[in-house]
């Protein structure tokens, strides 16, 4: 098997590498950022993607939906640091294999890279029943956006103006601008303040 691990921070990376060849007979490959993580599943094709969302610059969910515009049945797994409903429902509904956060207990990451694997999906447990709660609960003011608009959204709370933003994630700024128009109308704020406030307040780790 080949696991491919992406994640901005190395120690992460490094821890991740040595507990994966404990568990697997596997051949495992590493990479920061989005290009260098596209360039590698390009060339080697790895079983399985395991994929933070908080990475520098162009986002995990950006990558997700350029992995699966190269490949539609590409296996990734979403392993986060965001333990909010909102972000496994969207990178799950957006084709993701698995949702683990961070925060779970080792087994259910070597758990969810088994049964993606093996063709199925998997969410850990403790966010398994958040999500169950999310979905009957009408107070989630995030539930009406888009993949691109979390993603941007994202980025705002990370305190990133338009203009880096439309870098980032390829697009033109005037795109950028009018995504944000929408959200506010969908979140029901006024502001530009106000959306990086609500992205921050909501979108917090």
């Amino acid at each position: 098997m080949k696991i491919l691990l992406v994640d901005d921070h190395g120690v992460v990376r490094e821890g991740l590498r040595r507990l994966l060849s404990i568990h697997f007979n596997a051949t495992i490959f590493d990479a920061a950022d989005v290009e260098s993580a596209l360039e590698i599943y390009k060339r080697d094709w790895p079983d399985v993607i395991v994929l933070d969302l908080n990475l520098e610059g162009t986002g995990g969910l950006e990558m997700l939906r350029r992995v699966l515009v190269t490949d539609d049945n590409a296996k990734i797994i979403i392993f986060s640091m965001h333990h909010e409903p909102v972000y496994a429902v969207r990178a799950l509904r957006s084709g993701a294999r698995g949702y683990i956060s961070k925060s779970a207990p080792v087994d259910e990451l070597i758990t969810g890279i088994r049964k993606v694997a093996d063709g199925g999906q998997y969410i850990d447990r403790d966010l398994a029943s958040r999500i169950a709660v999310s979905q009957i609960s009408t107070d989630d003011p995030l539930k009406s956006l888009s993949i691109r608009e979390i993603e941007i959204l994202r980025l705002l709370g990370q305190g990133k103006s338009m203009t880096t933003i439309s870098e980032n994630l390829g697009i033109a700024y005037k795109t950028v601008a009018n995504i944000c128009t929408q959200m506010k109308v969908k979140l029901g704020v006024d502001r530009t303040a106000d959306l990086i406030r609500l992205a921050v307040e909501t979108l917090k780790s």
